[in-house]
């Protein structure tokens, strides 16, 4: 007499993360949101300092902390890695999660040049698992208004795009906090990488891939070898023409995001909350959406449901990988190509060289 076929499992309703590298950027925009997002537990913190990972956890509630990235990968009771380290180890920690059969979700930018990202992608495909990356704006409340206003054609026909970005390099106040942000190595170039990811991305949620990058950079005033001012023009799918600018060699302050069309103008900033603006024949009218405590929870929220095969995640290493594809074409000329381990022949750079900033 044959034995009764085993009993289906039960489908999962929780999703345990651990997060490789809990440091700043965890405290309170990302971490606290895999405790709170639904369906949804954070088990395991890695960080290599095992003073630092003990208090973490402590603090934060969680039950284990490690030292060592591949003793968190391997804990049975971890289901996904969060990798919130400089990208510079990205390829690294990811790699670690593919290899472990695990969904990870990496912070951004996706890693330091599109050949990481397609190494990445390549890995989770082979591994039959997702791959998310933290531009969070895509579920922030705001942002998702913003594109609402452009698919409803608030300001008619879409028919400009522009960008101006403005802020002095904070590692020139505070190296010891900043300095990973303005070295290549870690970052993968200069503020460009981490400030104009998000921007760049929401452009790419909110009108599609953009298309017909052109762009150049410079290094104007920053004691670091990355560039310090980025200025781009692109393209829409549909026509529209763009141009964007982020000046970090400055003590001017502005964060200024404008899509012009035949009935209107739509403006608002990207890394702040102020009211959003839709100015069209019938006068001015404002949208004040505020932000999240933890801004990144929104997106946690859809990354556990789309692995707990409830939804799905617009943020994925696809999606992330335009991104940087963008940021490699505007940055090719000043590194002197980005297809090859560019950090390690700073000395090679054109932008580098040709630039006027003091030693």
């Amino acid at each position: 007499m044959s034995s009764p076929a085993p009993a289906p499992a039960a489908p999962r309703t929780t999703i345990r993360w651990g997060i490789l590298g809990c440091g700043d950027v965890t405290e309170v925009k990302s971490g606290p949101g895999f405790r709170k997002a639904h369906g949804s537990q954070l088990v395991a913190v890695m960080r290599r300092n095992a003073t630092l990972a003990a208090d973490y956890a402590r603090r934060h509630g969680v039950p284990r902390a490690y030292a060592d990235a591949r003793a968190l990968v391997h804990d049975p009771e971890v289901d996904a890695v969060y990798v919130a380290t400089p990208p510079g180890a990205h390829l690294e920690g990811a790699l670690l999660a593919a290899a472990a059969g695990k969904p990870c979700y990496l912070e951004k930018p996706m890693a330091r040049h599109t050949a990481e990202c397609d190494a990445l992608i390549a890995a989770f495909a082979a591994a039959q698992q997702k791959l998310f990356v933290a531009y969070y704006r895509r579920a922030l409340p705001r942002f998702e208004k913003v594109r609402a206003l452009l698919e409803g054609r608030a300001i008619g026909q879409l028919t400009g795009i522009n960008y101006r970005f403005a802020a002095p390099t904070p590692a020139n106040a505070d190296p010891a906090q900043n300095a990973w942000r303005v070295s290549a190595a870690h970052a993968g170039g200069g503020l460009f990488l981490d400030v104009g990811s998000h921007v760049l991305d929401v452009l790419d949620h909110c009108v599609g891939p953009l298309e017909a990058v052109h762009g150049r950079a410079a290094r104007l005033a920053s004691s670091a070898d990355v560039e310090d001012a980025v200025a781009m023009t692109f393209r829409t799918a549909a026509g529209a023409l763009g141009s964007a600018s982020w000046n970090f060699a400055t003590a001017a302050k502005e964060d200024t995001l404008e899509f012009f069309g035949t009935a209107g103008r739509l403006a608002f900033t990207v890394f702040n909350a102020e009211p959003i603006r839709l100015e069209t024949a019938s006068g001015t009218e404002s949208f004040a959406i505020a932000n999240p405590e933890h801004v990144a929870q929104p997106l946690i929220q859809l990354i556990v449901d789309d692995l707990l095969g409830r939804g799905t995640c617009p943020s994925t290493g696809e999606s992330a990988r335009r991104t940087s594809v963008v940021m490699d074409r505007v940055l090719e000329d000043y590194y002197g190509g980005r297809t090859d381990a560019f950090w390690l022949r700073p000395a090679t750079w054109p932008g580098r060289s040709s630039t006027h900033a003091q030693p």
